[in-house]
């Protein structure tokens, strides 16, 4: 899936999804609940948490 795609079915531009795949930010708690959906996946699937 393209950048452009995904932007488009999560409703943020472009630039969001390459600062999310760049570690540059942190989506809403939303838009990474609706890219886990798109993907069919679970959230922490696509979203790990390190916390340290």
């Amino acid at each position: 899936m393209s950048q452009s795609a995904l932007a488009k079915e999560i409703g943020v531009t472009r630039q969001t999804v390459i600062a999310i795949e760049q570690g540059k930010y942190s989506p809403s708690l939303e838009s990474a609940f609706r890219i886990a959906r798109v993907f069919g996946v679970g959230l922490e699937d696509v979203f790990g948490w390190d916390g340290d």
